[in-house]
């Protein structure tokens, strides 16, 4: 492998706190955002994804505040995401502490809104994150109005998707529509300059990464690819970098302290990937 496979912590941030759950339901408390992200940097994090759950504009100021005291405290890559909408949001970001920014129901309103970030400040500061789950025929779709709106542009107008899987918002209750991995591709094509793909069937469930999926998306997709959504023992880390993820990124294992960084790094290096 010609590129060292990234190994990155995920915050779920909510009112200024950490909190995981499974399948982004039943939400625990996980600690300080701060503390954790100087513990992920000492621990060896190649990067820190800090990711506003709540996103609303009462929470915002605080997001701003934790951002820029997180960014004081780590000296590793930090990528933060959550209520994104447009370039002055990117440049609120990137000022208050950001290396990169994460857009995801913003953009599938607008998909336009890549192209205008990646123009703006450089595709290597937009990631695209896609929360995806599978989806069968016959299942309904609770569409809002941005998902129609984003479907317009890349949806086949089938109710089902091609790939299997769909694009969801709010969490993953909200399904467009939108099929995952053209959504992707997609996104690619307009300037994101990474893709995470998040499984929302497994996010949280500790049984692995959806390894379907990843191959799925890297057929289609030039770009890196961050894995996540199921990790919960070191070969999962290590399957998901086999199937061609760039990037591996966990939270619960971490936060929880069933796994350290160290033991994540040690076993991939240990079955040949090479880790940073």
């Amino acid at each position: 492998m010609s590129v060292a496979v990234r190994v990155i912590p995920c915050l779920d941030v909510a009112d200024g706190r950490v909190v995981k759950g499974v399948n982004f339901q039943g939400l625990r408390d996980a600690g300080d955002p701060v503390e954790l992200a100087r513990r992920y940097d000492a621990d060896g994090a190649d990067e820190i994804t800090f990711l506003d759950v709540s996103a609303s504009a009462e929470a915002r100021e605080t997001t701003m505040a934790v951002v820029s005291r997180t960014a004081e405290e780590v000296f590793v890559p930090l990528t933060v995401g959550g209520g994104v909408r447009s370039t002055a949001d990117v440049d609120r970001l990137l000022k208050a502490g950001a290396d990169k920014v994460g857009v995801n129901t913003a953009a599938i309103a607008r998909p336009e809104l890549i192209t205008e970030i990646a123009e703006r400040f450089g595709r290597q500061v937009l990631v695209l994150s896609v929360d995806a789950r599978r989806v069968t025929v016959g299942d309904e779709h609770e569409r809002g109005t941005s998902g129609e709106r984003g479907a317009d542009h890349i949806h086949t107008g089938s109710t089902t998707t091609p790939s299997g899987y769909e694009v969801t918002t709010h969490g993953g209750r909200t399904g467009t529509g939108i099929d995952a991995v053209e959504w992707a591709a997609r996104g690619a094509e307009l300037g994101a300059g990474e893709i995470l793909l998040n499984s929302m069937d497994a996010d949280g469930t500790t049984g692995g990464f959806d390894l379907a999926m990843l191959d799925d998306v890297r057929a289609r997709v030039g770009v890196p690819l961050i894995a996540s959504g199921g990790a919960g023992a070191p070969e999962h880390f290590t399957q998901a970098a086999r199937h061609g993820a760039d990037a591996v990124l966990a939270a619960s294992v971490f936060h929880f302290a069933t796994l350290s960084i160290g033991q994540v790094k040690d076993h991939m290096r240990g079955a040949g990937v090479e880790v940073r």
